[in-house]
């Protein structure tokens, strides 16, 4: 049976958040975040133990007062542990997000995503994913966003931002990084039967053809990327198409990604605030 390394943390509150942008700039996973006494204990598991390690060790030089623990877990106990704690998630009007064995094809007046809570970030528990989901529930209520549009999902993740897409009646490409997180997606859209209407692939905003444009592009990363790709991400929405960015904290961060994308001539975005996370919107690129 194969094993995962364990790694879990308790963090002041104050610290929380730097925690949270570094272990997402080093691990393209999902991990546990429950709340303590004055702080968060945080827990995630790695299936490559040497990439882990290394993550503990650079860990404590950024938090050298916070102890990190270590160990090895049976990775069928990980996917056991995940029903104990996976509960279904309401994002806005629009979207409900399942796990398997909780879909029991009710109709509840919202569109279900059936997610597969394995190791690939964005089972929509995370606010980012939650924000950006709602997000685009509105925009396709304000028909916005519409049925035969095109759409990028780029840092797919689990694919769950690109299945809601699809179940709206969108078709478009998913691009991940981590080969991992797409084997995931590929998983979790065959789930959710709109495996003909989406393409996957390891990569990112390079990928693409210069000339390939979509209707909606959707970025759910960091900030750094997002505006280290601004001109890139730019280039391929079409003329007054959407574009949505995500996993960006509320305040200054998301003030110098807006301030980029302004700098690039497509105007101020509408700004969508969850917690201390923050989605920018574009309505109409170009327009």
């Amino acid at each position: 049976m194969s094993t995962l390394l364990k790694i879990e943390f308790t963090i002041p509150e104050e610290m929380a958040d730097e925690a949270g942008l570094f272990i997402s700039s080093k691990v393209p996973h999902g991990w546990e975040e429950t709340p303590v006494d004055n702080g968060r204990h945080m827990t995630m598991y790695l299936e490559d133990h040497p990439l882990g390690m290394e993550i503990v060790s650079e860990f404590k030089k950024e938090f050298p007062t916070v102890e990190v623990k270590h160990s090895e877990q049976e990775s069928e106990d990980w996917a056991m542990a995940w029903k104990d704690f996976f509960n279904p998630v309401n994002c806005g009007e629009t979207f409900r997000i399942l796990p398997p064995w909780l879909e029991n094809g009710e109709d509840d007046n919202t569109t279900h995503i059936v997610i597969e809570p394995k190791m690939a970030f964005g089972t929509g528990h995370h606010p980012t994913t939650a924000l950006c989901l709602e997000t685009i529930g509105a925009l396709a209520q304000k028909d916005i966003i519409k049925t035969n549009q095109t759409f990028l999902d780029l840092g797919t993740g689990s694919g769950i931002l690109g299945i809601g897409m699809c179940k709206l009646g969108l078709q478009g490409t998913g691009l991940d990084i981590d080969p991992q997180a797409i084997v995931c997606a590929v998983e979790n859209v065959q789930k959710n039967h709109v495996d003909q209407n989406i393409d996957l692939a390891v990569g990112s905003i390079e990928c693409l053809e210069k000339s390939q444009l979509f209707d909606v592009v959707v970025a759910n990363i960091l900030s750094g990327p997002l505006i280290e790709m601004a001109r890139d991400i730019i280039s391929h929405v079409k003329p007054g198409g959407v574009l949505i960015l995500s996993g960006i904290l509320a305040g200054n961060q998301a003030d110098t990604v807006a301030d980029v994308y302004e700098r690039q001539g497509i105007g101020k975005p509408e700004r969508y605030v969850q917690g201390e996370w923050e989605c920018l919107v574009w309505e109409q690129v170009g327009e």
